[in-house]
């Protein structure tokens, strides 16, 4: 990942930079936090609140498993009062940054799930990572942030908890009548296809069969065996739409709807928020914004199939 010039540099223009910020971090009396992406940022800026400075690693858009850190990513992280990271396999870069920052404090986020199990691929066997995609699993996410922050900032204990407790609720509020919405469709039409298998946990929470290309963006792409499978399967149980994730090549997708004739439903968002002013600024709009493009493209496509 780095060498050790490259590293002793980077340490040393820490240092400096942490000499130069002392006095201005004791003043404001916050807290820094770095996470490993977008999402685990952006819940834990909604815990957090006023009392800490929360940064992600990777930037929107980006794709978390095969992440390459970058010495400005060292620099960033070397004077956080807390690292937070999913774990479960998602970051495979994760072990070695760890190494390099000493013993700045880290959390495993994801501690206290129920993992599912990948079936297929290089993987099959171990967690699939994308946990935080389930609502339960979401609010575990959530107590373990302000358990961590609680951790480090006990002064600040009581703000962390209450925040969690309205973020849950609030969560709970906007999601649970998208459970019903999809709830609401044929039963024979609730499958999430998707190019990723990324998506186990809301498939399971929204009572949908799961099917996918892939089963995790680090391990391949489309082979023309996995198009073979999944175009299989959706002519024998009369899908009705294919998604894919933000992060990644959108054309397999594209091509099973073209061969099967079903609507390609467009972009679901998994691994990365967008930039400010995009379609999915937070983690609340990734879930709100995700089951609705589920359930209007299932619709469409019962539609189009209806029409031939």
């Amino acid at each position: 990942m780095f060498s050790y010039h490259v590293i002793k540099r980077v340490v040393m223009l820490a240092i400096l930079l942490c000499s130069f910020s002392v006095a201005g971090l004791a003043s404001a009396e916050r807290i820094k936090v770095v996470t490993s992406f977008t999402i685990l940022a952006d819940m834990t800026r909604q815990v957090a609140g006023v009392h800490a400075d929360v940064v992600s690693i990777t930037r929107p858009g980006a794709e978390i498993h095969g992440y390459q850190p970058t010495p400005q990513d060292l620099v960033q992280a070397i004077d956080a009062d807390l690292l937070i990271y999913n774990g479960l396999n998602l970051e495979q870069w994760m072990d070695q940054f760890l190494q390099h920052l000493g013993d700045i404090p880290s959390v495993r986020i994801s501690a206290g799930i129920a993992p599912i199990s990948i079936d297929a691929g290089v993987y099959a066997g171990k967690a699939n990572p994308h946990a935080w995609m389930g609502l339960e699993n979401a609010n575990i996410y959530i107590d373990n942030i302000a358990d961590a922050l609680s951790d480090i900032d006990p002064q600040n204990k009581t703000h962390y908890m209450t925040n969690a407790s309205q973020y849950k609720a609030r969560l709970s509020e906007q999601i649970l009548p998208l459970k019903a919405d999809i709830a609401a469709l044929p039963e024979h039409a609730r499958w999430l296809v998707t190019c990723e298998g990324a998506f186990s946990y809301l498939a399971a929470d929204l009572g949908m069969k799961e099917l996918y290309l892939w089963p995790i963006n680090a391990d391949s792409r489309a082979t023309p065996q996995q198009v073979r499978r999944v175009i299989d399967h959706i002519r024998l149980h009369d899908i009705p739409a294919i998604f894919c994730e933000s992060t990644v090549n959108t054309a397999p997708a594209e091509q099973v709807a073209s061969e099967t004739g079903i609507h390609y439903g467009g972009v679901l968002y998994v691994d990365s928020l967008s930039v400010e002013g995009g379609p999915v600024p937070s983690y609340e709009d990734l879930i709100v914004v995700n089951v609705n493009t589920i359930k209007q493209a299932i619709d469409s496509g019962l539609a189009k199939t209806q029409n031939e």
